[in-house]
């Protein structure tokens, strides 16, 4: 028995010491993942939190309160500059200055104005995201997945590029169909029939569509 007791009274130093070390393990953990997240799923991350926020308050604010609220989040997220572009095609080269920063501020207004349209309201949707990034050439694709409560999961895939202000979306992929080249669809006819100019007006028109 005195032989039993020693050892109980010696090993509780010792499970002392692995309970706190357990502890510190435990307690670092969330510093770890953050230290180790990868910065173009933070930016995702960050950007489809912004959205159910408004989506929550989605019934009170209207389209046009949820379009001034999501206004930064898209800013944030998006490289609005290199989508225009990409949506405009081998007439960008073409255009002028004035021009281009006309055409990408309609693009940015209408973008928020698409977000504000669809997503309207809140009713227990969730985005699970991957943490797992992949490489294309100089390029990340973060893949997530919208969640409705009562409806299959809409698959959502983000490509991003790095910018000067870190890692931005520069196309999104709803079930496999790219928004750019929907976009840069969209905008052939207007673009040829009345340039820049033609393109302007057509994005407005499409913009107070969706804000009403």
């Amino acid at each position: 028995m005195a032989t039993s007791s020693a050892s109980s009274t010696s090993a509780r130093p010792l499970a002392r010491a692995a309970v706190l070390v357990v502890a510190a393990v435990l307690s670092c953990g969330p510093i770890a993942r953050a230290a180790t997240a990868d910065p173009a799923v933070e930016r995702v991350d960050t950007f489809d939190h912004a959205l159910l926020e408004t989506m929550k308050d989605g019934g009170a604010l209207g389209v046009r309160g949820r379009a001034r609220k999501l206004t930064p989040a898209v800013e944030a997220a998006f490289d609005l500059p290199t989508m225009t572009r990409f949506a405009v095609g081998p007439k960008w080269a073409e255009m002028t200055p004035a021009q281009r920063d006309a055409l990408t501020a309609a693009f940015a207004r209408l973008s928020v104005a698409s977000y504000a349209h669809n997503f309207d309201s809140f009713s227990g949707e969730r985005f699970d995201l991957d943490a797992n990034v992949m490489t294309r050439g100089a390029d990340k694709i973060v893949q997530c997945k919208l969640v409705p409560p009562r409806d299959k999961p809409v698959a959502l895939v983000y490509r991003m590029r790095q910018t000067a202000d870190g890692w931005k979306i520069i196309d999104v992929y709803y079930d496999g169909v790219s928004q750019l080249t929907t976009r840069r669809s969209d905008f052939a006819q207007p673009l040829a029939e009345g340039g820049a100019a033609g393109l302007l007006i057509h994005l407005d028109a499409l913009t107070e569509k969706m804000l009403k």
